[in-house]
């Protein structure tokens, strides 16, 4: 499938300063910025860097970010999914993840995480992807927000709902674990039947017979 990266851009005014929202970004690009140092949720923000530019390097990968300046203080990550998950079993093209979104501490109240994730829908080219994003809560910043898991669960499904993506069953086994881990997807109105069909096949696979 050919992956179609359509670059879009926005400001948005921040005090005196001005936000910058875009992407999909190149890896070039992304060589000329620096981490915020508050965006370590997932590895130290300069390891961080450097796998958002390995992500953006793949033919499927998308960056989208947001920076003041040459300084990234937000991102979103879509990718195929990891070879070791059961998602990538199908081996689908138009299987896409939101791997990872992240807002330094000092912007989480300006909306800038649904403002990134907006920008990624724009226009019409997702809409031949199955986009899926896995919340595990485990990885929720429960610590710095003060929310409980079930606070911070209704955040990130309301942040994945701006872009119409709603949770989905699954018997995989780690979403399972937990009453607040969730799945959540979003069907492009250009997917075949054929692909939903094979997802579902993906999503459930302890099917029993009665």
């Amino acid at each position: 499938m050919e992956h179609r990266k359509t670059y879009i851009r926005h400001t948005l005014p921040y005090g005196e300063e001005e936000i910058v929202l875009e992407g999909p970004v190149s890896p070039s690009h992304l060589r000329t910025l620096r981490m915020h140092p508050d965006l370590d949720a997932f590895r130290r923000p300069q390891e961080q860097w450097k796998a958002l530019i390995e992500i953006a390097e793949l033919p499927e990968g998308r960056i989208i970010l947001a920076r003041v300046l040459d300084e990234i203080i937000g991102y979103v990550t879509f990718h195929y999914p990891d070879e070791m998950e059961r998602w990538s079993q199908g081996r689908m093209e138009d299987l896409i993840e939101l791997g990872a979104i992240e807002v330094a501490n000092a912007y989480r109240s300006s909306k800038i995480g649904s403002r990134m994730i907006q920008t990624a829908f724009e226009g019409e080219q997702m809409e031949n992807y199955i986009v899926f994003t896995t919340e595990y809560y485990w990885h929720w910043d429960l610590k710095t927000s003060g929310l409980s898991v079930w606070d911070y669960r209704k955040m990130m499904e309301r942040l994945m709902q701006t872009v119409g993506m709603v949770w989905y069953a699954t018997d995989d086994p780690e979403i399972c674990s937990h009453p607040a881990n969730c799945l959540m997807v979003r069907i492009g109105k250009e997917v075949p039947i054929e692909s939903e069909e094979k997802f579902d096949r993906i999503r459930f696979q302890q099917r029993f017979m009665y």
